[in-house]
């Protein structure tokens, strides 16, 4: 493994831990990437690093995050030259992040550490029988497709707004059928509630480009009341938009081309 210096702190960061590091990142909102987060605490103790140390990792990663850089948000300068290698080497890689930091995971016997919520914590090693090496990664793609879409969206259905985690959905925008290519993509998902990630996977709801929401004509043939509120009220109103990996716009005409219902068939 090769090492790399932190040219502020002093610290020696090997490529592997960088890796990881990165793997963190995209999966626990920005606002989070503190010493003080559990996930962050976990991993600083597989590296034998303070969580100070993994924090400032980190906030050196937010450095080159397009949406942030948008937002006015700068991430830490003092980066190194090794941090941005890792980040041009695998941001818009997704499916390689996840089997690289899996297979390293594995490596240093990463073990569950139980956390109190309902999923496993990011950096752990799956335990117990597997059938299908290829299952397994298919499961860990689609969990890192989850946490990076929800963390994005801060928990939040970009439609309603609706916070409880019990009712979100990682959204698909190009289904996972569709295109192998897009499934792991963070910017091919929308944090959605299940109302809204099913009307949406029907084609009664899309997105545009400029991400206002389009409700089909269809909702309008409904005289349900609940229908009006919670579907075709949201007609042209803009989605809450992400802090990270905001949906691509040919995603979103991809959708609407194939999915969405423009009228009565």
């Amino acid at each position: 493994m090769t090492s790399t210096s932190d040219s502020k702190y002093g610290q020696l960061w090997e490529r592997d831990e960088l890796i990881l590091a990165l793997y963190l990142y995209c999966q626990i909102p920005f606002a989070q990437t503190k010493a003080s987060n559990p996930e962050v605490k976990r991993l600083a103790q597989l590296l034998g690093r303070t969580p100070s140390s993994v924090a400032r990792k980190l906030g050196n990663f937010g450095a080159f995050d397009p949406l942030l850089a948008q937002k006015g948000v700068s991430g830490l300068t003092h980066y190194s030259k090794a941090d941005k290698v890792i980040w041009d080497a695998f941001y818009q890689r997704w499916d390689a992040l996840v089997e690289e930091s899996r297979r390293l995971l594995a490596f240093r016997n990463a073990q569950e550490l139980p956390l109190a919520v309902e999923e496993a914590p990011v950096i752990s090693q799956p335990i117990g029988p597997t059938v299908k090496p290829r299952v397994v990664m298919v499961r860990l793609r689609q969990a890192f497709f989850r946490r990076s879409v929800l963390s994005s969206y801060q928990n939040i259905c970009c439609v309603c707004g609706i916070d409880l985690p019990q009712l979100l959905v990682a959204s698909h925008i190009i289904s996972w059928a569709a295109n192998r290519e897009t499934r792991t993509d963070p910017q091919n998902g929308l944090c959605l509630c299940a109302l809204h990630d099913k009307a949406f996977d029907r084609g009664l709801l899309s997105v545009s480009s400029t991400f206002q929401i389009i409700a089909s004509p269809i909702l309008k043939s409904s005289k349900s009341n609940f229908t009006s509120i919670t579907l075709t009220s949201f007609h042209q109103r803009p989605i809450h938009l992400p802090n990270r990996f905001p949906p691509k716009p040919e995603y979103l005409q991809w959708h609407l081309e194939n999915v969405f219902q423009h009228s009565f068939q």
